[in-house]
């Protein structure tokens, strides 16, 4: 049987928090959480992912039930070994490891005029890609939700880094305060405990 946890009336990230904490003190091989938000379901079901569990939703009137089963991993023996494949540098290392954060909490970059704030962030985001391989993820709290919105001139340039592998964290309980989590057109719903986990795993991070 799986365990279950009721979450229902819980604000972001409390839903995330519990779950954690049940998966790291009794690893089950099957969880049941019951939550009655947005966020908290794409928030819980990610988590759920990111820790090895196949993932199935459930939504009946109010109430989202997230289950999650305890994929099968393992190692594929019959891999073969590449011949060409060498010993990379100290410096080719470092570069693969990198992990630039992007955080970004204003849809306009400096003070002083809006308008022309505006017009430095869709600057900024356009040049992100120069960071190469580097660039890993990209979170936006506050009022930077709204540059991932249906309309906003950043949204096509947010979609093809997310394209090209960037990870983009979008608030929920920022677009919730907006009114905005319906026009949300790419990256994943996130809350504050993914956001101080990005901050810990990046190597840099660099605020805007």
């Amino acid at each position: 049987m799986p365990i279950k946890i009721e979450c229902q009336g819980l604000p972001c990230p409390q839903p995330v928090i519990q779950c954690k904490n049940l998966i790291e003190s009794s690893n089950p091989s099957s969880i049941e959480v019951v939550v009655d938000n947005v966020p908290a379901k794409e928030n819980v079901s990610r988590f759920m992912t990111t820790k090895g569990y196949e993932v199935t939703v459930e939504e009946k009137d109010s109430l989202t039930t997230i289950k999650g089963v305890k994929s099968a991993g393992g190692n594929n023996s019959e891999a073969e070994v590449c011949e060409e494949c060498t010993v990379m540098s100290t410096e080719e290392l470092a570069r693969i490891d990198s992990k630039t954060l992007i955080f970004l909490n204003s849809d306009c970059l400096g003070s002083g005029d809006d308008e022309l704030g505006a017009k430095l962030m869709f600057n900024f985001v356009s040049t992100l890609p120069e960071l190469g391989d580097s660039l890993w993820r990209i979170i936006m709290v506050n009022g930077a939700v709204k540059l991932a919105t249906d309309g906003h001139p950043c949204l096509e340039k947010l979609k093809e880094m997310e394209a090209a592998g960037v990870s983009i964290l979008v608030c929920g309980t920022c677009l919730d305060h907006f009114n905005l989590l319906e026009k949300k057109g790419v990256g994943e719903t996130t809350n504050m405990l993914d956001v101080v986990t990005s901050m810990q795993l990046a190597t840099k991070v660099i605020k805007a």
